[in-house]
């Protein structure tokens, strides 16, 4: 889940000025959320039983909604997946410095891999101090520039340099995460450079989480798509250490953490070998299987090639570290609530009628494990990407009160944001960026897999400014939820919640999308958004 803005918004706006919905049901919404963020659906992890329950619920809901199977007569799309489980860690030794060093794995560092192979042992590699660990051309910035680092191992900072900013300026967009901030990133790009491993310094502010979220979502199996070459071309080990295991590192390597991080930030920066080795191993158990992406249809009345999506991923976290004896990790928001919205949206646009376009309902699985199923479908999409218009994707409802500005997640980004301004307008709501773009929210949920393809999707929600509360109470509940439930077995159903909020921001998304389904508009990215060559050639090629 990304999105972590959780308030909510009046009921009582004015009227629509561009088109009405059938009611959303509130009934729906509970139902779904409770049942399958109850613990007999065990966290919703793929691959295990719970998977089978919990695609079986969603088609039962979408088949009761009036959808079609939605890929070519079947209700599933298979996901081929690898789950790797790192068994056996060994603490993991830095030596060669004034003292060793060694991290204690889930305490002081966790660890994984891509590759699909029984064993990772590291020996004795070089530590190379990376900075951000960035490789961007276009912007003149290269942290590996004049370094090899080929079998070394790569201690890299999280977010990007500009980071600390207080506006959305800057070579790497000021306090808004760019990809190069994002940890998928670091690790894709020390794989480019060779790097034996990859060990990124966790830092609560730029992580934007605590150690608990990278805790609980990198230890146990982890899922990879299951790919020809097993992954062999990236690194033999990933991974996070905590900032103060990191401190000790570079104290023994005769560093200073502070000045070397300050440096990192600076164009120009060059990368610095630390004069220690690393030395780390452990066993992989290796299962590979299929997961399934949920897929149902309303079809167009006229063109029906023609589609609009909407998306929501159906998995969570599984079994957990446990906290108070309980180790499930319910997902009740995280993203049951968005599958509840997706179930809601169906039965409105069901009740609507056939649209001339025809309208898509994805649930979808891994999202929690690096976007998998979003980009399967992505890279092997059931209706053409060229032809599909746009959509919403949801994760995370909001379940807390009322507020009065929706925000846009990857503010500025596409022509979807002229579509929805009107009817937010008409909500007597305003349209606000994301204000805490640091958090790198834009690459962290399923429209993402849609957007690097050219596809753009619409991801926002309400934002924290509550009508009782104002923004103090509203940013509180935002940081409560991320201290105390965000991918903890705290994230749980609750009776008292508010869904009036969640049924203004579904109404939203009802009419984008039946905007988008019974018009002709082919909604584009603005011209200085990076996805804006890719949709126009895949447009063009119609």
């Amino acid at each position: 889940m990304r999105r972590l803005v959780l308030a909510a918004f009046t009921l009582t706006a004015p009227a629509l000025a561009q088109s009405s919905a059938p009611a959303i049901s509130i009934d729906t919404l509970k139902q779904v959320d409770k049942t399958l963020s109850s613990d007999a659906f065990e966290g919703r992890a793929p691959t295990t039983l719970a998977e089978e329950k919990t695609t079986s619920y969603i088609v039962e809901r979408m088949k009761a909604a009036g959808l079609q199977p939605g890929n070519h007569g079947s209700w599933f799309q298979d996901v081929p997946l690898v789950q790797i489980d790192a068994q056996n860690v060994t603490r993991m030794t830095f030596t060669g410095g004034k003292t060793p060093v060694s991290l204690t794995y889930r305490t002081d560092m966790v660890l994984a891999t891509y590759r699909v192979t029984p064993r990772i042992d590291i020996r004795n590699s070089d530590v190379v101090f990376v900075g951000y660990g960035i490789n961007a051309p276009e912007k003149g910035w290269n942290d590996y520039a004049g370094v090899d680092v080929r079998g070394k191992t790569v201690v890299v900072l999280v977010n990007d340099p500009d980071w600390q900013k207080s506006q959305r300026t800057g070579l790497f967009e000021g306090k808004a995460m760019t990809y190069y901030g994002r940890w998928t990133y670091k690790f894709e790009e020390a794989a480019r450079q060779g790097a034996a491993a990859v060990m990124i310094v966790h830092d609560t502010e730029p992580a934007a989480y605590g150690w608990g979220v990278v805790q609980s979502s990198w230890t146990g199996p982890q899922l990879e798509l299951d790919a020809k070459g097993d992954h062999m071309d990236q690194s033999k080990a990933i991974g996070w250490m905590q900032l103060a295991k990191a401190k000790a590192l570079f104290a023994s390597a005769g560093k200073d953490f502070a000045k070397l991080s300050a440096a990192a930030k600076i164009k120009g920066f060059h990368a610095v070998p630390l004069g220690v080795k690393a030395s780390v191993s452990f066993t992989n158990s290796i299962k590979r299987q299929a997961s399934k992406n949920v897929i149902g249809i309303l079809p167009g009345t006229e063109r029906p090639d023609e589609t609009v999506m909407y998306t929501a991923h159906w998995d969570h976290l599984g079994r957990c570290t446990p906290v108070k004896g309980d180790d499930i990790c319910n997902g009740a928001l995280d993203n049951a609530s968005g599958v509840a919205g997706l179930i809601a949206l169906a039965e409105a646009q069901v009740k609507a009628g056939p649209a001339k376009r025809s309208i898509v309902f994805m649930s979808v699985t891994a999202e929690e494990s690096g976007l998998l199923g979003s980009r399967y479908y992505a890279e092997h999409p059931v209706y053409s990407l060229a032809k599909t218009v746009g959509g919403v994707n949801m994760d995370g409802l909001n379940v807390i009160g009322r507020s009065r500005d929706v925000v846009v997640t990857g503010f500025g980004k596409s022509e979807l944001e002229d579509m929805i301004k009107p009817l937010i307008e008409a909500q007597g709501r305003v349209m606000k960026p994301e204000p805490n773009p640091e958090r790198g929210g834009y690459f962290r949920s399923d429209h993402f897999s849609f957007a690097k393809l050219g596809v753009p999707m619409f991801d926002g929600g309400s934002g924290e400014d509550l009508v009782v509360g104002g923004t103090a109470k509203g940013h509180a509940a935002t940081l409560d939820y991320i201290a105390n439930r965000y991918h903890k077995p705290q994230d749980e159903y609750d009776p008292n919640w508010d869904w009036s909020g969640a049924v203004q921001d579904l109404t939203l998304y009802f009419q984008l999308g039946r905007r988008l389904a019974d018009g002709n508009a082919w909604p584009n990215w603005y011209k200085t958004a990076e996805f804006r060559s890719v949709r126009d050639r895949s447009r063009a090629a119609q």
